[in-house]
């Protein structure tokens, strides 16, 4: 696992309706960059599961809200001892409203706070600090709406000029949004003290509608936070552009349910993309893959990475992509179980993702069954690039 020799420990406090992005892309990043990282609820215990919201803008006066996916915890409120934890995550949503008012949050904010150990909150996470007195003459920014509140707890309001805007007052990092991720963990992982080498790289990231939510945007974001340069591209359309996502749970049916996910902007222009000027290729999942394999000029794209040895990292249904470009026979390959028969078809040699996390690296290619393997995928994506945090 990605946090084996873990030599950093974290808490994320969580809550029903929290914002989807806001709890797992800290949460898989933080492992996959070696860190431990524990997620907790009050009235919670290890193995049940919070439910997420998708916040985003849609042209109206606020922003709109949708289900997210299930978010299972993995530890319990009521065992938390703060003196073995080196920080605190708190994510946004509509979770702080009410954890805000609870005792047994404030009183672990307050010890946080009190220790000095670093806390990270975005968005309303905000609320929960100012309910623990834990902004009171500190530098602080947050979602515009959450404003009037940390003014009148004592804060020291610093506007934000974008959504991805970040603010640093002794051991407080707070952040604007989602938006916010790359230099909101990229702070938080230097306040635990860490130190990222290896991040002058470029990465491509091969887009459609429908890719799967978290598959986009948690490894998006985590290379992002390592400073490396992140592009992504989708055929027909142009930097700026959007793509839908869909969100892909698994809720005791047969198969995966799916529900809308957030819109993911793309950052360069498919036309005319030029693979030498990368370092890497990362394909998500969803069911995007499933017309892509049919688009030449993505075969021709794939080709042309898996030619050059350089680093390829597909997940879940983005192997149908690698099926149908040739590039898997000989090669050994995990993918979501349903893609089994094509990925074996291909000439791959098919490896069992037990458990579904499992992750594996065959030379230049590495290869997730879902989004849970993230910390593992991208690891294995990290040390092909040699991008490294030490403590």
């Amino acid at each position: 696992m990605a946090n084996t020799q873990a030599q950093r420990t974290v808490l994320i406090l969580c809550g029903d309706y929290m914002e989807d992005y806001e709890a797992m892309v800290p949460f898989q990043a933080l492992q996959a960059f070696g860190v431990s990282v524990d997620a907790v609820c009050p009235g919670k215990k290890a193995g049940d599961i919070c439910r997420t919201a998708i916040h985003q803008s849609s042209g109206h006066q606020t922003y709109s809200e949708s289900r997210g996916h299930n978010f299972t915890l993995n530890a319990t409120f009521e065992d938390i001892d703060v003196s073995k934890y080196d920080g605190l995550v708190i994510p946004g949503g509509r979770a702080p409203e009410y954890l805000s008012v609870n005792d047994s949050v404030i009183e672990l904010v307050k010890k946080f706070s009190d220790s000095g150990k670093p806390i990270a909150s975005i968005c309303h996470g905000q609320l929960i600090l100012a309910g623990a007195g834990s902004v009171k003459g500190r530098k602080c920014t947050a979602y515009p709406a959450v404003k009037p509140v940390l003014v009148a707890a004592g804060a020291h309001w610093v506007e934000p000029d974008t959504m991805s805007a970040c603010a640093v007052h002794e051991n407080i990092i707070t952040g604007v949004t989602y938006e916010s991720h790359p230099e909101f963990i990229r702070l938080f992982v230097k306040a635990l003290g860490g130190t990222i080498k290896g991040s002058e790289k470029r990465i491509l990231f091969l887009c459609g509608d429908y890719i799967e939510d978290y598959e986009v945007m948690v490894p998006f974001q985590s290379l992002q936070a390592l400073g490396c340069h992140v592009d992504a591209v989708c055929p027909k359309k142009a930097a700026g552009d959007k793509c839908v996502t869909a969100v892909h749970d698994f809720e005791g049916d047969q198969t995966y349910t799916e529900k809308p996910g957030h819109d993911f902007t793309l950052t360069a222009n498919f036309e005319g993309i030029d693979a030498s000027s990368y370092d890497a290729l990362v394909i998500p999942g969803g069911r995007a893959p499933e017309y892509l394999a049919l688009d030449g000029s993505v075969i021709k794209l794939v080709k042309e990475f898996m030619e050059a040895e350089k680093p390829v990292a597909s997940i879940c249904h983005g192997q149908q992509i690698l099926a149908a470009a040739g590039v898997l026979k000989g090669r050994k390959c995990t993918a979501y179980p349903a893609v089994k028969l094509q990925v074996v078809l291909s000439g791959a040699k098919w490896l069992e993702p037990d458990p579904i996390d499992r992750c594996f690296t065959d030379g230049n290619l590495v290869t997730g069954a879902a989004w849970p393997g993230h910390p593992q995928f991208i690891s294995q994506l990290m040390s092909l690039l040699g991008v490294r945090v030490s403590f």
